[in-house]
């Protein structure tokens, strides 16, 4: 700063408080996540009614009641958690627990806190990423991310995945119906696999991850749902490592990730049967960075999360290039175009995904 530079001091004190807000936002993050793990929001949401005092709550989720009351005092600040000052009593609305509590609400999203988790856990291998090479393996994060990534993205795979996405492709549905096999690559934990594989029961599916210890919490929910072994497995594989022929190849919330997109979408394709279909979902974005930063809500968070786990993880592999999670259309267009494909269109779109169709 040179010292002619003339301040605003209005300014001044709007980033001040706008960065405070941000840290705050970190702080309640924390105790949400808290509040996940010991139990406190579903035991309030139990409770019903009038809600609980502090000393109940507490002795409900055999936690210390002292620290329990400095929770539900941030809780309530935050506008998480209503408090009734006449009786001292804290309680949570039908509508916090579709947020908080109910894992099959489409308005689920606590996996996000265990996201956030792994940023802070893992910040000194992020910043040994920005101070040398770049590279950073999701295999080398805290595990925390791996289960928060499966627990957040759930919500929107069973909102649309086979209700929505899949029926806006050309003929896909149908072939799976009759039959017809699917890949999912980069499954993770599963959650769009299994749920593929519940909505079609005539289907064969496979889903595929670099990550074991992702696809061994794959296999373990889909031992839960009781779908036959014969059906549905999981395979450890990269985006260029798998093998057969499908129906459907899917990318949920991961071709982003990948160091060489253009060889792994030209691996789809001939692994394609004829007139098989990419069904590709990403992160909203728009094509413009300006007017990205500006017109889209999800931008901050979206393009920190890809400088700390998306673009490093792409650095870490093969060819490098790093699309990163917010490169909108016309990059994944331009990606699939050079791999060989005849045709890509965009067929859904909602809050957090836009979701592409590609066919060779």
């Amino acid at each position: 700063m040179t010292h002619n530079t003339e301040i605003d001091e209005g300014r001044v004190e709007e980033l001040m408080f706008r960065t405070l807000g941000y840290f705050t936002g970190a702080a309640v993050t924390a105790g949400v996540g808290l509040g996940d793990r010991l139990g406190l929001y579903r035991a309030l949401a139990g409770a019903g009614g009038p809600g609980l005092t502090s000393d109940e709550l507490a002795s409900a989720t055999a936690t210390h009641p002292r620290l329990v009351r400095e929770w539900l005092d941030g809780q309530a600040a935050a506008g998480l958690v209503r408090y009734d000052a006449g009786d001292d009593r804290y309680a949570l609305t039908a509508e916090a627990a579709l947020v908080l509590v109910e894992e099959d609400s489409p308005a689920f999203i606590m996996g996000g806190a265990d996201i956030c988790r792994s940023n802070y856990l893992d910040l000194d291998r992020i910043e040994a990423a920005f101070r040398g090479d770049g590279a950073l393996s999701w295999c080398d994060h805290d595990e925390s991310l791996f289960r928060g990534t499966g627990r957040f993205f759930r919500t929107s795979w069973r909102n649309f995945v086979t209700t929505a996405w899949i029926p806006a492709l050309d003929g896909v549905q149908e072939r799976l119906t009759a039959g017809g096999r699917v890949a999912d690559v980069g499954c993770g934990t599963g959650y769009a696999t299994v749920l593929i594989a519940e909505s079609f029961p005539q289907a064969e599916v496979a889903g595929f991850d670099f990550h074991e210890p992702s696809l061994e919490l794959a296999r373990a929910h889909a031992a839960e749902t009781g779908v036959a072994a014969d059906r549905l497995r999981f395979v450890r594989a990269d985006a260029l490592g798998y093998q057969g022929t499908y129906d459907l190849i899917t990318f949920f919330d991961c071709f982003h990730d990948l160091g060489d997109p253009v060889a792994a979408a030209r691996h789809a394709r001939r692994h394609l049967t004829d007139g098989g279909s990419v069904l590709l979902a990403e992160h909203y974005a728009l094509d413009d960075r300006a007017a990205n930063h500006s017109g889209n809500p999800q931008a901050a968070m979206a393009y920190h999360e890809s400088a700390f786990l998306c673009a490093p993880n792409a650095l870490s592999q093969p060819v490098g290039r790093a699309l990163g999670a917010q490169a909108g259309e016309s990059a994944f267009r331009e990606v699939f175009e050079e791999a060989g494909y005849g045709h890509f269109r965009r067929v859904a779109e909602t809050a957090f995904n836009i979701v592409f169709e590609a066919k060779a």
